[in-house]
């Protein structure tokens, strides 16, 4: 498990977040600093936890703050790793996501060079777009639906995780990053896809989308066709990685048009919002367009997960 941080309390709910992650899933942390460009000079010094008896010249801040943070928490992963990094923010973090196969790396939504008005900084959109591993983007505390940034006291950990789903085109590895998550937590898949919206008179839409259990799809109820065709499809996408996760609970929507707004909304009380991109190497279609809205507008954490099979990269 990687924590990004650079000492803004977006990143530091980042690490928090990170931190429980770890726990849930019996991980070390790896906390990755990448260094301000004056002071990379020292990077080599510090593959640790500042020591104060150090020279002032190899002093971080920020990793102090981290320690500091760390061992005041009231549980800590077995074992905490902090990495001074040189470079670019996105190509450090790109290189560090490659290395040991990490569970997913987590950073804040924006850092501290941002401006106050974006809700995803240039730099968290690039690693999202660009890692090699999965990256969860934790969103600042204005746009957070729960005050705890671990989720924990508003209850999201008993929150569903929300995978948005394109039946064709959703790599496998999307799919099993999603109900291991569930499985981790003990909770619910819910599966969001969008269908074309057929010809013919208006559709009032109103309300929140329905949210059907699988076993309801033999009755053809009142949905329309191409809802009902959709579900169906969902179905059939779903049953390999439902026969991994058997004890996984399912939910499946769908939604007509398009899907960001619905993911953006389940947002709001979802433990995490799970999207998927092709693999780095097609760096033509890294990540759609209802995966990028999700980042922008989300009000809770989302993963970007990308293909990490050669089999999935050729979706």
């Amino acid at each position: 498990m990687i924590a990004a941080v650079d000492g803004s309390e977006h990143s530091l709910r980042a690490l928090e977040w990170a931190r429980t992650a770890a726990l849930r899933h019996g991980t070390g942390l790896l906390v990755a600093h990448v260094l301000p460009e004056a002071t990379q000079l020292y990077a080599g010094r510090r593959s640790a936890l500042h020591d104060p008896n150090e020279p002032e010249e190899y002093a971080d801040p920020v990793g102090d703050r981290v320690r500091a943070i760390l061992e005041a928490s009231p549980e800590r992963p077995a074992e905490i790793r902090y990495e001074a990094l040189e470079g670019s923010v996105p190509a450090a973090l790109r290189v560090i996501s490659g290395e040991g196969s990490p569970r997913m790396l987590v950073m804040g939504s924006r850092g501290r060079g941002g401006f106050a008005a974006l809700l995803l900084g240039s730099n968290s959109r690039a690693v999202a777009t660009t890692a090699s591993c999965p990256v969860v983007v934790v969103p600042h505390a204005g746009r957070d639906a729960a005050a705890d940034p671990a989720g924990e006291a508003a209850g999201a950990s008993a929150g569903k995780v929300v995978l948005g789903l394109h039946v064709t085109e959703t790599p496998e590895d999307v799919l099993s990053f999603a109900f291991a998550e569930a499985a981790a937590r003990g909770t619910t898949v819910q599966v969001v896809s969008a269908y074309a919206i057929p010809p013919g008179p208006a559709n009032v839409l109103g309300g929140p989308f329905a949210v059907i259990p699988p076993e309801a799809l033999a009755d053809e109820g009142d949905s329309v066709p191409a809802e009902r065709e959709m579900l169906r499809a969902q179905t059939r996408r779903l049953e390999a990685v439902r026969g991994r996760y058997p004890d996984v609970p399912v939910e499946q929507a769908a939604e007509p048009g398009n899907a960001a707004g619905r993911l953006v909304e389940a947002s709001r009380s979802a433990a995490l919002v799970v999207v998927g991109r092709h693999h780095p190497r097609v760096r033509s279609l890294l990540i759609g367009s209802v995966a990028h809205a999700v980042l922008q507008h989300a009000h809770g954490p989302v993963a970007v997960v990308p293909a990490l099979t050669d089999e999935d990269a050729e979706l």
